[in-house]
């Protein structure tokens, strides 16, 4: 009997055991939160020079950075860090950052505010709207709204914030999107392959003043 008891309890130990170890595989992994505080050291020390001190470029070349969506700005410092996105200064910049670093930097960034931006040539901007809010159906162009939304704040974790953004900087990426220079985003290519020049200036005067 005696045997028997003993035998019992290590029946149940060794289930206790087996069920503290199986719940503690099955409880998710704690994501650690960013460190806003690093973030913004790590920014001011390697972005701000050309993106400005809160992310808010004073350079039509350079994007503004200020309330784009954290994951997009990870991704893309990823594939700068990578090679999958070209850019020689840039490649440079993100070599120099861990992951930590780059999630850092865009939630810190992404909390600052954006200033608004405007549209400059009239004669284009009907075109810009036109081809931003509905698309070309004769020519299959969809239109950019459906993505970014129709004011340009996109959708967090799949689509950009184009809103407000220079427009010489969103020109430099339709085009490089339709000849191939930018290559990390073939949903992108396959649209911007169908734009001619004026229509590309035409959508990013348009989508500088979008708010």
């Amino acid at each position: 009997m005696k045997l028997l008891a003993t035998y019992f309890m290590a029946a149940l130990l060794a289930v206790s055991a087996f069920s503290s170890h199986a719940a503690g595989e099955a409880a998710p992994a704690k994501v650690a939160k960013p460190d806003l505080v690093s973030g913004e050291a790590k920014f001011t020390a390697v972005c701000a020079a050309c993106h400005g001190a809160d992310g808010n470029s004073g350079t039509p070349a350079y994007p503004k950075l200020s309330q784009q969506h954290p994951e997009y700005l990870v991704k893309q410092l990823q594939e700068y860090k990578s090679g999958v996105r070209k850019n020689a200064i840039m490649q440079g910049f993100a070599a120099t950052l861990s992951d930590d670093d780059m999630k850092n930097i865009a939630f810190w960034v992404s909390a600052k505010k954006a200033k608004p931006g405007f549209a400059k040539d009239k004669e284009l901007v009907a075109l810009g709207e036109r081809i931003y809010r509905g698309g070309l159906a004769d020519r299959q162009i969809a239109a950019c709204a459906g993505c970014h939304s129709p004011t340009g704040a996109g959708i967090p974790a799949q689509y950009p914030r184009l809103g407000g953004q220079h427009a010489d900087y969103t020109a430099t990426q339709l085009t490089g999107f339709r000849d191939s220079v930018r290559q990390n985003s073939l949903q992108m290519t396959q649209v911007a392959a169908k734009l001619n020049d004026r229509e590309i200036r035409a959508l990013a005067d348009y989508i500088a003043g979008l708010r």
